[in-house]
């Protein structure tokens, strides 16, 4: 099916979020965050994943919706877009489907109280309604401020 893209949905808050498969190396359990000064201030540290050091970003605080205790549900769902790899504190992992793309619509200026420029499309299907991320813009490097993990030692 060229139409169709699989994602991933997540929540934040109230919202449902999704991102492309391709892009999701793993969706983890919560786990101690090694906490790296000078920083972006949704940057909220590394974790030491399977022996790679990954920055994890929280959404809540990239998005500038109000932070929470994390919960059973939260996750970390580890994204991987060019040299950049990152994991992504979400409210929940809710489940991956096949989206239709002509379901997508262009972004209107915010939506959920995110910004535009980080939302590639809308999705409504049936009674719920997806904001696709552009995984680039939420990962910018010059944002992020952290150096790019997978830097090959000669």
């Amino acid at each position: 099916m060229m139409n169709e893209e699989k994602v991933i949905i997540f929540q934040l808050k109230d919202e449902e979020y999704a991102v492309p498969v391709q892009h999701v190396k793993s969706i983890e359990r919560m786990q101690p965050i090694t906490r790296i000064p000078r920083t972006a201030s949704f940057v909220k540290g590394v974790i030491n994943l399977r022996g790679v050091v990954t920055p994890i970003i929280d959404l809540r605080s990239r998005f500038e919706i109000e932070e929470v205790s994390h919960s059973d549900t939260t996750r970390i769902i580890i994204v991987s877009v060019g040299t950049i790899e990152a994991g992504l504190i979400v409210d929940a992992a809710n489940d991956v489907i096949d989206l239709d793309k002509e379901s997508i619509e262009p972004p209107p200026e915010v939506v959920g109280g995110v910004d535009a420029e980080y939302i590639r499309g809308v999705a409504k299907i049936e009674k719920r309604l997806l904001i696709l991320l552009d995984l680039v813009k939420v990962l910018n490097p010059e944002k992020l401020d952290v150096q790019p993990v997978k830097e090959s030692i000669q």
